[in-house]
């Protein structure tokens, strides 16, 4: 139809839809913000919830404790370690050098240097004696973070034991509340789709329309953005359902409007011709022949071939002669292409003979 509209018309009607989009963009917005303050309606559940709070807490603080404890005890060993490190080196130094002095005395044989053994072997023995308690502090803090580390997994054996036994109810109290969340996005989108469609089917060609049609399309998104990624799955029945059904009633519109299209087309193929190219209207006419097919039963038909006046199908006709100089003009053209007088009310065949 826009090729049959004036220069000034097409730009109206580019800007109407401008504001048509721009009118449902805004739609769209406030829309979003409605949807997204709707978890506020409800306060958000935690599988906390459905616990025993101080069981639960009193679990999580033995599990921090005993974190820290293990914690301590694996630097604590880390230094045991290192002091037993250090002991080990020193009574290895102190034994070679005791070995290697025996051996010396051994060979000079000198029997004022038995002070010196005694004293030597003493100090040996002290620094024996400290390996023996840094071995001993190392046992202990391993022990110590094995104590830790038993007293974490049985804090976290029994949070686990008490989340086992909340999520039952957590889940199906979820549940619920999706299925609540899914009903209030219903609540608000279904008048919107019926408030569209009844706007789609009285007032989408009124002088209303680039509203008519934003207010539509904000309906349309609300319904397959805001509604279809949420609506409840039970093992994907409902959503298989829901799909089944809402295509059952668009198929079943579908069907219906066709037959009854076919049905107008029939009846307005049995009207007179006059009467037909009259119900068409000028612009739907000129758009459909720009397009290459009848006006009147929108079969496709070679316009360009100068001996068709009337449509092979219908029998409509298509082109017809100028009352004033015979040139073969469009039937629906309301002024003659070749002299510009205007045409007549019941233009002449397209068969009349052309003046000589």
């Amino acid at each position: 139809m826009s090729k049959a509209l004036r220069l000034s018309e097409k730009w109206f009607q580019r800007g109407l839809w401008v504001v048509a989009i721009v009118f449902a963009w805004f739609l769209i917005g406030l829309g979003r913000t409605v949807v997204g303050d709707l978890p506020k309606v409800e306060a958000t559940m935690k599988l906390d919830d459905f616990m025993d709070r101080a069981a639960a807490q009193s679990a999580r603080d033995a599990i921090q404790a005993d974190q820290r404890s293990a914690q301590e005890a694996r630097d604590a060993l880390a230094r045991a370690r290192l002091q037993l490190q250090v002991a080990q080196s020193d009574v290895a130094t102190q034994r070679a050098s005791f070995t290697n002095w025996i051996a010396t005395r051994q060979a000079t044989q000198l029997a004022d240097q038995d002070p010196d053994v005694i004293a030597r072997t003493r100090a040996l023995d002290a620094l024996a004696a400290r390996e023996r308690e840094a071995r001993a502090a190392v046992e202990t803090q391993q022990k110590a973070q094995l104590d830790a580390e038993q007293s974490t997994q049985q804090a976290r054996r029994q949070l686990t034991d008490m989340e086992q036994a909340a999520q039952g109810a957590y889940q199906h109290a979820l549940r619920a509340q999706q299925l609540r969340m899914f009903g209030y996005r219903l609540a608000l989108t279904l008048p919107l789709l019926l408030i569209a469609g009844w706007l789609f089917r009285r007032h989408r060609r009124s002088r209303w329309w680039p509203f008519v049609w934003g207010f539509i399309i904000f309906a349309l998104f609300a319904f397959f953005v805001e509604l279809v990624p949420y609506l409840p799955s039970y093992g994907g029945y409902v959503r298989y359902l829901v799909g089944i059904a809402v295509t059952a009633l668009v198929g079943r519109w579908a069907i219906a409007a066709l037959q009854g299209y076919l049905e107008r087309q029939r009846a307005a193929e049995a009207e007179p011709d006059q009467r037909r190219r009259q119900q068409l209207g000028y612009d739907t006419a000129l758009a459909r022949m720009a397009q290459g097919v009848c006006p009147g039963c929108e079969r496709t038909v070679d316009l360009k071939n100068p001996e068709i006046d009337f449509c092979p199908h219908c029998g409509i006709g298509l082109f017809d002669r100028c009352g004033h100089c015979r040139a073969r003009k469009n039937a629906f053209s309301r002024f003659c292409h070749a002299c510009g007088t205007a045409a007549a009310a019941k233009p002449g065949p397209a068969s009349a003979t052309p003046p000589i």
